[in-house]
């Protein structure tokens, strides 16, 4: 059974008993009014009849609440015409309770053949009761549609917060299935990289690589995936990314890091920031035969966060450019899901060569 079934239109007792009290209360203001316009007799000995056939009414009600309550998980359909044929049966005993209450107990007390509310002329007992039956029906008809309607409102409401639960469940996997793929292709490439200084007979770089790369996973492997990190904490993540790779370009890999103080302290997703140096190792550094210099900037321009990380390699710019590229997807990907259209994502070659990758965080999503 789903969460919606185990909930569905099913509204509590007490919000179904108010009701009732609530109707019934209305009908007897409204029938002690008309007895007062009207100018019945024995004003005295109407009203304490009135108030039982009002306490009367409220019990046989609420079994017809009960019953109603019974047929929760029905289609609406079918529990609308339940709700207008199990009218009839209580309809008809509170006429006959009503019709003995006022024309065959003590009647003579009040205005005689009344019943609750006498016409001019003295009706026979079957129009009597028959009139009496009608009105209740439709009385008690009304009541169930309310029963109803308030127990389809309840049915929507659960269903909008199971949906709303789905969906927050559906944004945390996607999120989650976002930053757990960063780990693969990180890995992927680093494993490239230790295989060729294997291959050489570099043992020492290949060690150094091995301890950086078990210091880098039992960091990013320790955060929560749904988790923010400051600006600095993801910096020091890609520091430590770019002394794995520095092992293997210790000669063509250079560094530069620039953060405000206000930017280095902003919280942003875990290793958003992977994906674009991986790019600038790839496709700037490997291929190139002279040093690149790789920048990872950041400061608050007005109410933006502007980072930038960009390489000056002159290789591989169009490549790096293809939007249907697993990193710069990722980014976007990501940015998207946590941010959703307050925050921007740019990528594409450097007017003097190299790359450059730029994101755009409004303060208020940070």
């Amino acid at each position: 059974m789903t969460a919606i079934e185990q909930h569905r239109g099913t509204i509590s007792l007490p919000l179904a008993f108010l009701s009732i009290v609530g109707f019934w209360l209305i009908y007897a203001i409204v029938n002690t009014a008309r007895a007062v316009v009207m100018g019945f007799p024995a004003q005295d000995e109407l009203i304490w009849r009135r108030v039982a056939v009002t306490l009367v009414g409220i019990a046989l009600t609420f079994c017809f609440c009960l019953l109603l309550r019974l047929l929760d998980r029905r289609p609406l359909g079918q529990r609308i015409a339940a709700a207008f044929i199990g009218a009839a049966p209580i309809a008809i005993l509170m006429s006959l309770f009503n019709y003995w209450l006022f024309n065959v107990y003590a009647s003579e007390r009040i205005f005689s053949g009344s019943g609750d509310g006498a016409m001019a002329q003295p009706l026979s007992m079957e129009q009597t009761l028959a009139e009496l039956a009608l009105n209740r029906y439709f009385f008690l008809a009304a009541w169930g549609m309310l029963f109803l309607a308030l127990s389809y409102a309840r049915e929507v409401r659960a269903a909008e917060r199971h949906a709303a639960r789905l969906s927050i469940a559906a944004h945390e996997a996607e999120m989650r299935s976002l930053r757990y793929q960063v780990n693969p292709h990180f890995l992927f490439n680093t494993l490239n990289s230790l295989s060729a200084l294997v291959m050489r007979g570099d043992n020492d770089r290949a060690e150094a690589m091995i301890m950086n790369l078990a210091t880098f996973y039992r960091t990013s492997l320790a955060s929560d995936p749904l988790a923010d990190v400051t600006l600095a904490e993801e910096v020091r993540f890609q520091t430590l990314y770019l002394d794995i790779e520095a092992v293997r370009y210790p000669e063509r890999l250079r560094r530069r890091v620039t953060l405000s103080e206000r930017a280095a302290e902003a919280k942003v997703p875990a290793l958003i920031l992977q994906p674009l140096v991986e790019n600038a190792i790839k496709h700037g550094v490997s291929r190139a035969r002279s040093p690149v210099t790789i920048a990872i900037e950041a400061a608050f321009e007005s109410a933006i966060l502007r980072i930038i990380v960009e390489d000056d390699g002159a290789g591989g710019a169009e490549a790096r450019g293809d939007p249907g590229g697993i990193g710069l997807a990722n980014v976007h990907d990501r940015l998207e899901a946590r941010y959703g259209p307050r925050a921007t994502f740019t990528a594409g070659p450097r007017a003097g060569g190299g790359f450059t990758a730029s994101l755009e965080i409004p303060l208020d999503a940070i």
